[in-house]
């Protein structure tokens, strides 16, 4: 039988933890036989879960005859012990699948384990994943990441997704459709994590120059803009300008138009029963189908799709 080594970290994530434990212990083969041992483990015997202290029944021995080992997040990124850093390597020499939810990803990417790869974790992380990690190729618009032995899922729900993907390498599609029904989710969710980002203003220093004219930008969205249009209000030279966004903002002034854009659309389809043709008109948009190419490029999913999930 497959095991599954859940690995039980201080101030670990109880969503995150039982998440694995829930889908794996329940899956079940064809002919009604379980699919996986569960084993919860840890460095310590007691573990402190934030809420709840909680005792593990194995210790970190018990990752050396796991085939999957399951990092799941914690509240706050801390540094790894060396013992449980040392196992998750001894692990993944000997050939075990490797796995991380949410923030667990940083506790993976400490053993050295994603290095030249590409993984992803929750998006409100990933900024600071990228800028730990250097090394690491932090994609934050995806729900996981598959590297074969290596594997990493975005936040919260998202665990869920890589845990049915890991049951359907396994076992194939239908125990994992079976499994999916069990977690009354589906199989494969449509579009990734960029759904769900909040994309804040992009930022300009407080007092900068340009927050005039990033508050006149917001107050009318509708207008149809051109690059020599914000210039000019700016009462400056288009390439002036376009400095000043890269240094203020990271962007340049029609892609910071574009996701603010976005943003008001998103609001519009979550508050209002307008249609897309009137929300594209509204945020500036020539066309509905410039405004869906864009909306899709920017969220992964359609504007109604978006609707159906978050309006």
């Amino acid at each position: 039988m497959h095991t599954v080594a859940v690995l039980a970290l201080d101030q670990v994530i109880p969503f995150d933890l039982s998440t694995p434990i829930e889908v794996f212990t329940r899956t079940r083969l064809p002919d009604g036989r379980p699919g996986y041992r569960v084993r919860v483990c840890a460095a310590r015997r007691e573990v402190d879960a934030g809420a709840f202290a909680l005792r593990a029944p194995w210790g970190l021995e018990a990752l050396a005859d796991a085939d999957t080992v399951i990092v799941p997040g914690t509240a706050a990124p801390a540094p790894l012990a060396p013992e449980v850093r040392d196992a998750l390597r001894a692990a993944a020499a000997d050939g075990t699948r490797l796995a991380s939810i949410c923030a667990g990803t940083f506790h993976l990417a400490a053993t050295g384990l994603l290095d030249g790869l590409r993984a992803t974790t929750h998006w409100r992380a990933a900024g600071l994943l990228a800028a730990t990690y250097p090394r690491v190729e932090v994609d934050p618009d995806v729900l996981y990441v598959d590297n074969g032995q290596f594997l990493t899922s975005a936040g919260a729900a998202a665990g869920l997704d890589l845990c049915l993907h890991m049951i359907r390498r396994d076992y194939g599609s239908a125990v994992a459709a079976d499994a999916a029904r069990l977690s009354v989710m589906p199989l494969e969710r449509e579009g990734g994590q960029s759904q769900f980002i909040v994309h804040d203003h992009d930022p300009a220093p407080q007092g900068s120059t340009l927050e005039p004219l990033l508050a006149w930008l917001r107050a009318d969205l509708g207008r149809a803009l051109t690059l020599a249009d914000i210039a000019a209000q700016a009462g400056t030279s288009t390439r002036t300008l376009i400095r000043r966004f890269r240094e203020q903002t990271g962007t340049t002034p029609l892609q910071w138009l574009h996701r603010a854009r976005i943003r008001q659309a998103q609001h519009l389809l979550e508050a209002t029963a307008h249609s897309v043709e009137r929300i594209a008109a509204q945020v500036g948009f020539g066309s509905a189908t410039a405004f869906r190419d864009r909306f899709k490029r920017t969220t992964g999913v359609s504007p109604r799709t978006y609707r159906r999930s978050f309006g």
